[in-house]
């Protein structure tokens, strides 16, 4: 490839943190980014039959593909690994057998082309991905909302995070997935519920808004998927309509918790930062993707007075674009060390390590 720009960047981004095998070519020049390819598989077809990811079978399915998808990614942009600058890959936080595996492959190939490797937080990634998408400048506030994530942080600047909320117990996506499968929707649970809800009736279950008039920013979600059993229990054998009355109940209670919730922040950032011209909240993560909550959360960051900012659809859940935009703006800010060849893969790996943990927070950890 010849570049277009001898100020330009170029990375390769491989992903395996969790079900989606993916890598992706990506530029930086300085006005800004482009994604010149991104590969993604999927692995639904691999884990649905369980109702989730199946972490052996996640990790077997990597080995199998990543390869492949590299070499698919490469080709989709015209390049050879001689023309990039650098590989970046997924170093955690995730299932450690994926991340063993993308980390890998990416330190072989920087080790055999002789280029710079960046080991990536792939939650600092989806925090990026903004920068990317939307040329979004620091600082600005970032809802995370993913199957293992939910929390709110003040994004300094790369490599600079300030956790200001988190679960207290599930996370947003778990809470969806959880309530998919006690309601027998197919995996992934998350569109199913979206889906379903479309069709019901918001109002028909009355159920709970955890944390909702407490000063503290953090989130729940336990009692209300609680809440979601004792309410199909009630009615089973549960019929269609059941079935998509509490699904739009559910997702009502989860916009009207999230926006009750994430408004103590933005008024926060609101006050600490009033000079700001245009002050943004980056929404991040799978759960982003869905259409009620973005709306919810446009309306509430209109009320404060804010932009928000949600990443399409394809780049909140997980891709090597994001990835290899992480690398890239790491590169940029001088925060490629000497020791990636030897960084090993961390299943849990917190953006604000200095976050004090939380008691009571779930099995996914204090810090995630």
């Amino acid at each position: 490839m010849t570049k277009p720009d001898q100020h330009s960047l170029h990375a390769l981004g491989i992903e395996t943190s969790c079900d989606e095998t993916a890598a992706a070519v990506v530029e930086m020049t300085p006005a800004g980014g482009r994604i010149v390819s991104n590969v993604v598989l999927s692995q639904i077809a691999e884990h649905s039959a369980f109702g989730g990811v199946v972490p052996e079978i996640a990790a077997r399915a990597h080995v199998e593909a990543l390869d492949g998808v590299i070499a698919a990614a490469l080709a989709e942009a015209g390049v050879e690994l001689r023309d990039l600058d650098l590989i970046a890959a997924t170093a955690g936080p995730g299932l450690i057998g994926g991340l063993i595996v993308g980390l890998m492959t990416g330190k072989a190939l920087a080790a055999a082309s002789g280029l710079p490797l960046v080991p990536v937080n792939h939650l600092e990634a989806h925090a990026l991905t903004a920068r990317l998408t939307d040329g979004a400048a620091f600082p600005y506030l970032l809802l995370l909302v993913s199957g293992g994530h939910t929390q709110v942080v003040l994004v300094r600047g790369v490599g600079s995070y300030e956790r200001w909320a988190t679960t207290i117990d599930d996370a947003l996506g778990e809470a969806f997935d959880k309530t998919a499968k006690l309601l027998g929707l197919p995996y992934p649970g998350g569109p199913a519920v979206e889906a379903a809800a479309a069709r019901g009736d918001v109002s028909r279950f009355n159920l709970p808004r955890p944390l909702r008039g407490e000063a503290r920013p953090d989130f729940s979600f336990s009692g209300l998927k609680t809440a979601v059993r004792q309410a199909a229990n009630q009615l089973a054998p549960v019929s269609q309509t059941d079935i998509d009355d509490i699904c739009a109940s559910f997702q009502r209670a989860i916009v009207d918790t999230l926006t009750e919730r994430v408004g103590r922040s933005l008024a926060r950032f609101r006050a600490e930062f009033p000079d700001i011209a245009s002050p943004t909240l980056v929404v991040a993560g799978g759960v982003a993707a869905n259409e009620a909550i973005r709306s919810g959360l446009e309306k509430l960051c209109a009320e404060h007075g804010m932009r928000i900012v949600a990443p399409p659809a394809a780049l909140c859940s997980d891709n090597g674009a994001m990835i290899a935009w992480a690398g890239l703006e790491r590169m940029r800010a001088g925060l490629v060390g000497d020791n990636a060849q030897s960084f090993a893969p961390r299943p849990r790996w917190p953006l604000d390590e200095d976050a004090a943990p939380l008691v009571g927070h779930g099995k996914r950890g204090a810090k995630a």
